[in-house]
């Protein structure tokens, strides 16, 4: 029999002796052997094709370790029932054909569009199948395991119970009994065992309560809002995707019933019909997830939280305009179907352009966060000014496209006018902190006069917009908050620019004095011997971070060195040497007489 050395590791395996009888009991650590087995193959991100897959190859390993396979030539197929069950890897056989069965399931659930009518029907059938094997191993290790593994077992098929009666939409009753069942054996495991086992069990505990919050709501037992809703789905974890699954079918239906009130699109004073049922719902959507993230509960997201809803957001928008386009490609000849039409395709462009100008200054605010705290992690990554230079590009493009489009129409409006000007003036902001972090890489590169040149251009663009910040009414309090920071900011730079330069300029002739007293004719510098050379003495070869001088460490490419050869001969004496003439040896030609 072929050797399993993962088992005792990976898999928290145990057989004790019960009281009473002969036969081993055996110990398995459900909970513990699937979240590691989940978490290590495509689970942490997701991904159930390759769980599925590695579910499948254990399956494989299992079968040939036991010598328990279906036939060679012919299939047989071979039942585990309780007298087959003679080593604890039976009924890891049946644990791991109820994640496969499962693992299938949720993949076809998280296709793109969705599964339609016939892999609806699949999926219900593979949960169908992780119900049957998961109710059969609680009913073996009923038989075989011990009382631990037994409620563990009985709490994992409720689970694939309740997921069957969620999926199905039906006799929520019964998949509220199964879920509740579940949670009240994790709750009592969660009280024993060592620390990780705790903790995995209060976190199954917590990914439990959604679904049974939603089946109480289903119910109508409970009174759950859309925005309750939306806060259960934001919680992670593999046993949240078929909640999430449902709950973004729920909320598709909502905006479904919300979007046939909503006739019109305003932006800037213009008023946009809208037709199309899909164009808005996806304009709906973008709406709703906008609310997330400027809103009063703004504050309270992540960095990186923010940048999903924004991630989801251009694809809403997104959406919207494909379907706008395609009702211009089948609009016909109709001119003023055609004119809102394409207004509509204008407003949802320039409302996307301020998104991406909104996500951009959020990565701006990121970079910033990191450029200027001290980095306590050594794996973190170091945020260079450059980079910063690089996203402030990208704002003034953005801004730039952004102002180009409002500006395109024939009979612009006092909005627009208005808008165009907001866009100019943020565009000289962003000039402004641009030049200012060019500067500063400058500046770490020890180049003191094209930082001091840069940080005085960067004033005065500062000071410019300033100026017409102050003339305009009603003008962002933050953008001049940011612009009288960044005034401050370029004066003490500039100062502080005008002083290293003026030092390091003293300083020119001391170095150079020193450097040439270092100076040795026979090249016996002790500073120019590389560590190979001076091994016996403590000095540090590897140069600082900010300096671009190359490590001492070994002369490469190597010098060339004089190697022995062989000897060339030249025969000197050949040239010198006169040889006899050989004359009298030739054969003499006889004439030819062209009569003869």
């Amino acid at each position: 029999m072929a050797k399993v050395n993962d088992s005792a590791s990976s898999m928290d395996i145990d057989i004790e002796k019960s009281t009473g009888s002969d036969q081993p009991k055996f110990s398995i650590n459900v909970l513990q052997l699937l979240k590691s087995a989940q978490m290590q193959h495509g689970l942490r991100h997701g991904d159930y094709t390759r769980y599925r897959r590695y579910c499948t190859a254990r399956l494989r390993r299992l079968y040939k370790s036991l010598k328990f396979t279906h036939g060679r030539n012919k299939y047989s197929r071979k039942v585990i029932t309780e007298s087959t069950v003679t080593d604890v890897r039976f009924l890891h056989i049946l644990l791991y054909t109820t994640e496969r069965a499962w693992s299938h399931a949720m993949e076809k659930r998280q296709l793109p569009d969705g599964p339609n009518g016939r892999q609806r029907i699949y999926l219900i059938g593979r949960l169908r199948k992780a119900v049957k094997w998961a109710t059969l191993f609680a009913q073996l290790c009923a038989l075989k395991g011990d009382s631990r593994t037994s409620l563990e077992a009985e709490a994992y098929a409720s689970y694939m119970k309740g997921n069957l009666l969620f999926e199905q939409d039906q006799n929520w009753d019964m998949a509220l009994r199964n879920f509740k069942s579940a949670r009240a054996v994790y709750e009592e495991l969660g009280k024993y065992g060592d620390l990780e086992n705790q903790l995995l069990c209060r976190e199954r505990v917590e990914e439990l309560e959604p679904s049974i919050r939603y089946c109480l709501h289903k119910i109508g037992q409970s009174n759950l809002q859309a925005s309750e809703l939306k806060q259960i789905g934001e919680m992670e974890g593999p046993a949240l995707d078929l909640f999430k699954s449902k709950l973004e079918a729920v909320m598709a239906e909502a905006r479904s019933q919300q979007a046939a009130s909503m006739t019109e699109f305003n932006w800037l004073g213009h008023r946009f019909p809208i037709s199309n049922p899909k164009t808005r719902v996806s304009i709906l959507k973008a709406q709703e997830l906008e609310k997330g993230i400027q809103g009063p509960t703004a504050d309270s997201l992540s960095a990186e939280k923010k940048l999903a809803v924004f991630d989801k957001i251009f694809s809403a928008y997104h959406d919207a305009r494909s379907c706008i386009r395609n009702d211009l490609v089948t609009s016909g000849s109709a001119e003023n179907v055609k004119d809102d039409l394409n207004g509509l395709d204008k407003a949802v462009s320039a409302v996307l352009g301020q998104r991406t100008i909104e996500r951009n200054q959020l990565l701006v605010s990121i970079a910033k966060s990191k450029l200027s705290r001290n980095r306590d992690d050594k794996n973190e990554k170091v945020t260079k000014p450059e980079e910063l230079v690089r996203l402030y590009d990208l704002l003034l493009q953005n801004v730039a496209d952004l102002s180009d489009l409002v500006t395109s129409g024939r009979d612009s409006k006092g909005e627009e006018v208005a808008f165009a000007e907001e866009c100019t003036l943020k565009s000289l902001a962003f000039r402004a902190e641009r030049c200012f972090y060019l500067a500063k890489s400058y500046s770490l590169a020890g180049k003191r006069a094209e930082a001091y040149a840069l940080y005085s251009r960067a004033l005065s663009v500062t000071e410019n917009a300033l100026q017409k910040l102050q003339s305009v009414e009603n003008s962002e309090q933050g953008m001049t908050a940011e612009l009288k920071a960044l005034h401050h900011q370029c004066r003490s730079n500039i100062c502080i620019e005008h002083a290293t330069g003026i030092l390091e300029e003293q300083k020119i002739p001391e170095k150079l004095s020193k450097k040439i007293s270092n100076m040795s004719l026979t090249g016996a510098d002790k500073k120019d011997k590389f560590l190979a050379e001076k091994l016996d003495v403590y000095e540090p070869t590897v140069s600082d971070s900010n300096t671009k001088v190359p490590p001492r460490i070994e002369a490469f490419p190597p010098a060339f060195q004089a190697v022995p050869r062989n000897p060339i001969v030249l025969d000197l004496a050949y040239n010198m040497i006169e040889f006899p003439t050989l004359e009298n040896r030739m054969k003499k030609t006889r004439g030819f007489w062209p009569w003869r």
